[in-house]
């Protein structure tokens, strides 16, 4: 059975979570969290380290370029699961060379969506990738390659992901970011409730043998 990059994300999304409200390290944190499924597939495995290495490793940056879009709002008042999720993708699009950024921007919809700490995360969590990542493209800072070069039309993030990966478009790309963060910040500041751990898992992305 295809393990889903949905699943390691979700799964990866919860280890961020538990570091924010425990006292333990993201390898440990994550390592509780791994099933049979994603352990037996070595494909799965590679996704799920190389993503949570690169998320390690830069969250600093990431984290910058969260505040800038944010108003300089401080990390803690930003809900812990849309920084997360919006940390998530970030690393995908900066660090992962092979997904198409919209991919990414589209996962992480989707996962707020399930995962949501109020009733506007998915449109709070839109808004800030999609004006982070129109910088960074403005910038020269997205480097992509073999898949992450398609272009991702709502029909090709389809064709280009065989199975199940969401591809609605990104939820009202043409927002104002500002309103975005404006209508959502009431609702997306000062939440700790932790979401849906458990459950049935989304599909998403595969990952391909």
């Amino acid at each position: 059975m295809k393990t889903y990059r949905r699943q390691i994300r979700e799964k990866i999304l919860q280890a961020l979570y538990t570091i924010e409200i425990r006292d333990t390290d993201i390898d440990s944190a994550a390592g509780w969290l791994l099933t049979d499924e994603i352990l037996a597939d070595p494909n799965a495995m590679k996704f799920f380290n190389m993503l949570l290495k690169n998320i390690k490793e830069h969250m600093e940056e990431i984290d910058r370029y969260i505040v800038k879009h944010t108003f300089n709002w401080d990390m803690s008042r930003i809900a812990i699961i849309d920084k997360n999720i919006i940390r998530m993708a970030l690393t995908e699009i900066l660090y992962c060379e092979d997904i198409p950024p919209k991919v990414s921007i589209n996962e992480a919809i989707e996962i707020a969506k399930k995962f949501n700490s109020t009733d506007k995360s998915s449109k709070f969590v839109n808004g800030i990738l999609d004006a982070i990542y129109n910088d960074l493209k403005g910038e020269g800072k997205v480097h992509k390659n073999g898949r992450g070069l398609i272009d991702q039309s709502a029909a090709k993030v389809q064709k280009a992901e065989s199975e199940g990966v969401s591809g609605g478009g990104s939820e009202g790309e043409s927002e104002n970011v500002n309103e975005s963060v404006n209508e959502s910040k009431n609702e997306s500041v000062n939440e700790s409730k932790e979401e849906g751990k458990g459950g049935s898992e989304g599909k998403g992305e595969t990952i391909e043998s």
